[in-house]
């Protein structure tokens, strides 16, 4: 092992990422590893990094699949600098207030919601705002985001 790879236990120390984590998220394809000759996992320093923005990104909501296109931008076996970091979070932001924006109309509007999903329900400010859906024809839930 060289100065350069650590252990699974030692990544799972380094980082506070449980090992069974450490394993889900290389079989979702956000870490990589190489195999010993005895078939031991072994990580690369920059794992540290990635493991870093992957926290940071699941603490603010981003799913995996969007985490994991953002990782598969960076190059292998270089750690994440922080204009990485600064490109990685703006294709993020955007998403980040829309979701920020839907909370707050759902916390604005949450009496007026029976939280069926009915889209076909007149006056629905948070999915179907002036039955917009009802006039694209069909009846209930036709479309829930």
């Amino acid at each position: 092992m060289t100065v350069q790879e650590l252990s699974v236990g030692e990544v799972a120390r380094r980082s506070g990422v449980a090992v069974s984590a450490l394993h889900f998220y290389e079989r979702k394809g956000l870490i990589h590893s190489l195999r010993t000759a005895g078939n031991q996992r072994r990580y690369n320093r920059d794992v540290l990094r990635r493991l870093a923005v992957i926290r940071v990104a699941q603490r603010v909501g981003m799913p995996l699949e969007a985490v994991a296109r953002a990782l598969a931008t960076l190059p292998e076996g270089r750690t994440p600098t922080k204009a990485d970091w600064a490109k990685l979070s703006a294709r993020w932001r955007q998403e980040l207030d829309e979701r920020i924006h839907m909370l707050e109309l759902l916390r604005n509007q949450l009496t007026g919601c029976i939280g069926c999903g009915c889209l076909s329900l007149k006056r629905c400010q948070l999915v179907n705002p002036d039955d917009v859906l009802g006039d694209r024809g069909g009846e209930g839930p036709i479309r829930w985001e």
